[in-house]
């Protein structure tokens, strides 16, 4: 096992050394290469459990190849005396000056009699005790994504830590959220050399100051006092901005496929999604803030009666909030569509829009609009191009980043991404509200002049609902 390492100078602190998990390892391969000059420890038992996990064809399973492989390319280029740590820094990985150590002894150490022997989270933690008596003159962290085994490393007296590389954030409420309100005397402290003019029924206002730097493109700004004025940043550096008026998509002669916005995020919203400049929207939001069915609406509205797309395609994560209920049978479209009870309910909001069409009308219409919504699933979206295609992904905070990464890029020409989820519902095991593909979509989007973001605060779906998503 590694050895003390030398101190180079007495002022330096001496480099840490990381006892990885096996779920950090399953929950990011790369981690290997996330502790920059610090070194790290892989137990016996956590190559093992890679081993085990590798067979399939679930995320877990591709992380634990992933992660194998990884870990060869380091070895073989290795000396013949593992004892010494191998040198993690490569042409690939400059900033990671660590070295693994691979547990090539057997480590005795006495664990409390309560402690189950044979069990790997036990034995691991008999290995971190073991390092921190034979490296007594550095810290020795266990690091894991398991809150149960860090409460036992702690029980213990064993430093233990989450890992936090993957996070976007480390507080949701410092993410994006795309709306900006001004302050009261924003006309007077930007408006000395304004320039403003009218093209093709927008107001476009050029104006200097010091809440310019603070804006981004697409971003929404509105002021309530005095003259009510809301408008969208098409321009930003640190000096001035251009900013444009938008369409008020709540009165409703600007409905779109029936539907008017209820409040002023619903309608920065349906800016965003029947802007054909605009090719990626991200919607956060609770339960009951419009989500689904303005995206929905947009989209009928742009496929069926401007034909700037060819058909809406919608898919979501398929995790369950209570137990499976097992294997689905019939078709792709038909396995899916127990997941798409939103899609039905939402459905049956816009074909009400039109009262006047009668029974026939509206089964005409919603023959028609089954026709050009397809439902897919995530499974198999690999190495797929859309062209053309109005694609929304729904609970898109179930994916993880590498997910939201494979599923964005399936994007043609001509093709607008959509997606929406709420962060504080999140079901996939190891995601939290910093490290979900959703947060990190947001975060990584904001400022691009081709994608914008919203975040819903106002619920609209009853008075039930509002009351109690604020009381349960």
């Amino acid at each position: 096992m590694p050895a003390a390492r030398k101190k180079s100078s007495p002022k330096k602190n001496p480099a840490k050394l990381f006892v990885l998990d096996t779920n950090v390892l399953l929950h990011d391969p790369t981690s290997l290469f996330r502790f920059e000059e610090h070194d790290i420890c892989l137990p016996m038992f956590v190559l093992e459990e890679l081993d085990n996990k590798k067979k399939g064809m679930t995320e877990v399973a591709r992380n634990a190849r992933q992660a194998s492989r990884f870990l060869d390319e380091i070895v073989s280029d290795a000396p013949h005396r593992i004892e010494d740590g191998i040198a993690l820094s490569s042409l690939a990985h400059k900033n990671c000056t660590g070295r693994l150590y691979l547990q090539t002894s057997f480590i005795k150490h006495e664990l409390p009699q309560n402690l189950e022997l044979g069990k790997a989270d036990n034995a691991i933690l008999g290995v971190v005790m073991g390092l921190q008596q034979q490296q007594a003159k550095r810290p020795v962290i266990l690091v894991s994504k398991d809150i149960n085994m860090r409460i036992k490393a702690r029980a213990l007296g064993l430093e233990a830590q989450d890992y936090f590389n993957d996070k976007v954030l480390e507080d949701s409420d410092l993410l994006y959220t795309g709306v900006l309100p001004l302050p009261v005397d924003f006309w007077e402290t930007h408006g000395k050399d304004m320039k403003s003019w009218q093209k093709e029924g927008f107001t476009y206002y050029q104006l200097s100051g010091p809440l310019c730097a603070a804006f981004f493109v697409n971003q929404f700004v509105y002021l309530d006092s005095g003259t009510p004025f809301s408008a969208v940043v098409l321009e930003q550096d640190d000096k001035g901005a251009l900013l444009r008026t938008l369409i008020d998509y709540t009165h409703s002669k600007n409905n779109v496929w029936g539907i008017t916005a209820r409040n002023r995020e619903q309608s920065f919203v349906l800016n965003l999604l029947m802007d054909p400049e605009i090719d990626f929207v991200t919607l956060l939001g609770q339960a009951g803030t419009g989500k689904t069915l303005l995206t929905l609406a947009a989209g009928l509205m742009q496929t069926l009666e401007k034909k700037l797309y060819s058909e809406i395609i919608i898919t979501r994560v398929t995790v369950p909030v209570g137990e499976d209920i097992g294997f689905l049978p019939g078709t792709e479209e038909e396995k899916m569509t127990p997941w798409m009870g939103a899609l039905e309910d939402n459905m049956d909001v816009l074909n009400k829009a039109d009262e006047e069409a009668g029974d026939w009308g509206k089964a005409a219409t919603r023959d028609l609009i089954r026709s050009k919504v397809k439902i897919k699933s995530l499974n198999f979206m690999r190495g797929r191009t859309f062209l053309n295609k109005y694609l929304i992904i729904d609970e898109a905070q179930n994916l993880t980043p590498k997910q939201m990464k494979t599923l964005v890029t399936r994007a043609g020409p001509g093709t607008k991404v959509v997606c929406m989820g709420n962060i504080a519902q999140i079901d996939t095991p190891y995601l939290t509200e910093g490290s979900s593909g959703l947060t990190y979509v947001v975060d990584r989007f904001k400022g691009w002049a081709h994608g914008g973001h919203v975040t819903l605060m106002r619920g609209e779906r009853s008075r039930l609902a509002d009351h109690a998503g604020e009381v349960l």
